[in-house]
């Protein structure tokens, strides 16, 4: 996973990795100081460090994010993540019935 999308110089890119009927994984690389601005996700996710280090916060709180680390939120959590490095993580959105 971690060399499926190449880090581009001040941008954050991603690419599905897999889209089942239960979960969808996108695999997301972000160059320092690039970030997802605060959001929510449809069902409960996932998120795992493959690389370098982010930051994901939520109103609570933020946290480091690094490789072989692994965050859960529920559903509709408003989250924003941010990388102090170029950094790989990947993410797992399920599926809600």
């Amino acid at each position: 996973m971690n060399d499926l999308v190449e880090i581009e110089a001040g941008r954050r890119t991603s690419k599905l990795a897999v889209a089942g009927t239960g979960a969808r994984v996108i695999v997301f690389a972000l160059d320092t100081g690039a970030e997802l601005a605060e959001h929510t996700a449809p069902g409960p996710i996932l998120v795992q460090g493959l690389a370098g280090r982010l930051e994901f916060s939520t109103k609570e709180e933020t946290v480091e994010l690094l490789p072989g680390g692994l965050i859960h939120l529920d559903a509709r959590v408003p989250h924003a993540v941010r990388a102090t490095e170029p950094s790989r993580m990947m993410l797992t959105i399920i599926r809600q019935n």
